[in-house]
């Protein structure tokens, strides 16, 4: 056997059997249940498009859920015969089962943090009184006991002004509607009715009276797929019911956004309130607190930026922004005067994208420098205190804190590191290790590495390439490339206890920077919206073919894989150069382009998208890239594992039902196309760790097993 040895464990299975032919795929037979197809037909700007599975949109239908079943009998048959799986499970398993912990953080007279024990479902809420020691820490929340099976997870958690109340959000089955409840933190008992229909909301307090939060009003039909539209934002008075609660903004035709967020500066003084139609760009308004019949107060009336206000000095309002400064920077006005015309810069623009916090009466500015973290420490006069000297080169979580704070926690992980918890001086600026994981994985042993490679059109794109030291490169590593492209978000380095395993074995974990996300703020950004979406997809078959062009590995043992925007990347990068992996592993992806826009809250996606409804070429270029239209018949399509859940509503299971449908109906090749539907969660937040290790056995036994049988086949010849 020349180099799949991937998992050590898996040597007498894969490679010592007794007769070869047990390894070959015809032991593993898939025969694949029956999916109807009805007459749907839609008409675009004078094209007919055909949309046979249309029925599976129906979450509620019994035919439906009746396929869903059949449909993960016919995946756990396959799985369960990879010899392997067991083996898998239990190294994720025994890896898995270390203490981790957050980083601390102050509430009223209590230090809190959270921690898992090791194979805990949902992570656990400690606190001690501030000055005890950690070790004197007691149970405050253990979310483990809100479901039996741990498919209840706590959302967010918001503390009021003293620290004496709390508010928390949970998620049941991994819906994105959520429920709030309010406990005594000194009592640690709930002391009112639950508030219900609550979705992509925060909680922010004013004193200790109230808190504000946003929702929709319940939708039509099921209420994990009906079309969420108009966001509205409430105030919350302690004591009252829900029913009374006051409606803030929202609720008009002149105020009718898709997301409304409110949030009330630290010192009670001020109520800003973000409305956005998309993901990206927003209005921002503000309301004096001091003066109750105070009317709003508009400071940006247009969606041409992303801006909030970070802290405030009495009436003086810092606020980060990117209009007309692509990477970000903070700037300073007057609340008499908001506009954006008197606004002043505090912190420039860089060449690199800004992030920043505040907290012991500080600015932290950390900057994305090719995805790796650099943070500088400012004055409130702008003046720069040091650039923070960090652990090494990959992300750090928040330096932030109240302003009367002496000390922060900050986390600090990379691809090879397990997240670490360091203590910060705010004066001194000296960083002390505070929380080191035990862990049975040694960093020493494996390197990561950052190349730059050429696009289609001759852009640069980094990627971090991580994998044990003394890999040969020879063309033959199993290798999982990983991307997502989309909606300003950036990729840094961070620890994955899943990869991990995948990487101790000989696997190669790649992970390119596509264009679509934030790495290079609002101009990368956009580069991969709308009319330039193809721009992902070609830097991310780019990113492929330098991993083979470089002998890091070859068509025949890469996998590629993405969830959500980066599950639309997967669909749409297998339907254009199938020829390009072995497997393929889209998870939650976002699949049907011509229809994304009418389920929940997927409207808010325009920016990035655009919509079949826009003009006849933005429907043309949605149907061009689209995975579900663009399944072909008489095309061999790699070894395929689409994975969702049957309550994600956010990215509704109905766009990975239609396009598992289309692939296992149009597959020409002999390589296995199954989904796997995950019941009782939704798109990832809050999943318990008992079914996260259950679904990476999978997903690794599945790519594993695939790579193996090309092997044998080569070697057969």
């Amino acid at each position: 056997m020349k180099k799949l040895l991937l998992l050590a464990m898996a040597t007498t299975a894969l490679i010592s059997c007794e007769n070869e032919e047990k390894n070959s795929r015809k032991d593993i037979a898939v025969t694949y249940t029956e999916t109807k197809k009805v007459d749907t037909v839609d008409t675009y700007f004078g094209t007919e498009v055909k949309d046979p599975y249309r029925w599976l949109e129906d979450d509620r239908s019994e035919e439906t859920m009746d396929w869903v079943k059949r449909q993960n009998v016919t995946t756990q048959d396959y799985l369960k015969n990879i010899p392997f799986r067991e083996e898998l499970k239990d190294r994720l398993s025994k890896l898995w089962n270390y203490e981790k912990v957050g980083s601390p953080f102050k509430e009223g007279n209590y230090t809190y943090f959270a921690k898992n024990d090791g194979l805990q479902n949902q992570y656990v809420i400690y606190r001690y009184k501030t000055g005890d020691s950690p070790d004197t820490a007691e149970v405050f929340l253990d979310p483990n006991t809100f479901a039996e099976d741990g498919t209840t997870s706590l959302g967010g958690i918001n503390y009021s002004k003293d620290g004496s109340i709390l508010a928390y959000s949970i998620s049941e089955g991994g819906s994105d509607w959520r429920k709030i409840l309010v406990m005594d933190t000194e009592k640690k008992e709930i002391i009112e009715d639950t508030l219900t229909d609550v979705k992509f909301s925060g909680m922010s307090w004013y004193k200790n009276e109230g808190f504000y939060y946003s929702s929709y009003d319940k939708p039509k039909g099921s209420e994990l797929s009906a079309k969420t539209d108009q966001h509205k934002l409430y105030y919350h008075k302690l004591g009252t019911p829900q029913s009374s609660d006051k409606l803030i903004f929202g609720g008009t035709d002149a105020q009718k956004h898709r997301y409304i967020g409110g949030s009330v500066t630290e010192d009670n003084k001020y109520l800003f309130v973000s409305a956005r139609n998309s993901t990206s760009g927003g209005k921002l308004f503000m309301k004096d607190l001091t003066k109750p019949t105070s009317d709003f107060v508009t400071i940006l009336d247009h969606e041409d930026s992303d801006t909030y206000v970070i802290d405030n000095v009495g009436s003086k309002l810092y606020m980060v922004t990117n209009l007309n400064a692509p990477n970000q920077k903070i700037v300073t006005v007057d609340a008499s005067n908001p506009s954006s015309e008197n606004w002043v810069d505090f912190i420039p623009e860089t060449e690199n994208v800004l992030s920043p916090n505040t907290g012991g009466g500080y600015f932290f500015t950390e900057y994305m420098i090719d995805a790796v973290s650099q943070v500088r420490q400012y004055d409130y006069d702008g003046k720069l205190i040091r650039e923070i000297e960090l652990p090494g080169v990959g992300s750090v979580g928040s330096f932030g804190g109240k302003r009367e704070d002496k000390e922060a926690y900050y986390s600090f992980s990379n691809y090879k590191t397990p997240l670490s918890i360091y203590k910060f001086d705010y004066e001194s600026g000296e960083s002390t290790m505070f929380i080191k994981p035990e862990i049975d994985f040694n960093p020493d042993n494996f390197e990561s590495k950052q190349v730059f490679y050429n696009s289609k059109d001759g852009t640069k794109i980094p990627m971090i390439i991580t994998y044990k030291k003394g890999t040969v490169m020879d063309g033959k590593n199993p290798t999982i490339l990983y991307a997502y492209g989309g909606f300003n978000v950036s990729l840094t380095p961070g620890f994955s206890i899943a990869n991990a395993v995948w990487m101790e074995q000989g696997g190669i974990y790649a992970v390119p920077n596509l264009r679509g996300g934030g790495e290079y703020g609002k101009k990368w950004h956009d580069a991969g919206t709308k009319m330039q979406k193809q721009n992902v997809f070609d830097d991310f078959i780019a990113a492929a073919e330098y991993l083979v062009d470089s002998k890091y590995t070859s068509k025949e043992f890469l996998a590629i894989r993405g969830g959500s925007n980066g599950g639309l990347l997967v669909g749409a990068t297998m339907t254009q150069r199938p020829d390009l992996m072995q497997v393929a592993l889209p998870a939650v992806g976002v699949m049907d382009m011509l229809r994304y826009h009418t389920f929940t809250a997927g409207a808010g996606w325009s920016y990035d998208y655009g919509t079949a409804e826009d003009s006849k070429e933005m429907f043309d270029y949605l149907k061009g890239y689209s995975p579900v239209h663009n399944v072909k018949a008489d095309t061999s399509y790699p070894a395929t594992l689409v994975t969702t859940g049957d309550h994600d509503d956010r990215v509704v299971p109905a766009h990975s039902f239609k396009f598992a449908a289309e692939l296992q109906e149009k597959q020409a090749g002999n390589a296995p196309v199954l989904i796997r539907i995950e019941t009782d969660a939704g798109h990832g937040a809050g999943t318990p760790v008992s079914k996260t290790i259950e679904q990476y056995a999978d997903i690794f036994g599945f790519t594993i097993w695939d790579l193996m049988f090309f092997q044998k086949m080569k070697e057969k010849q």
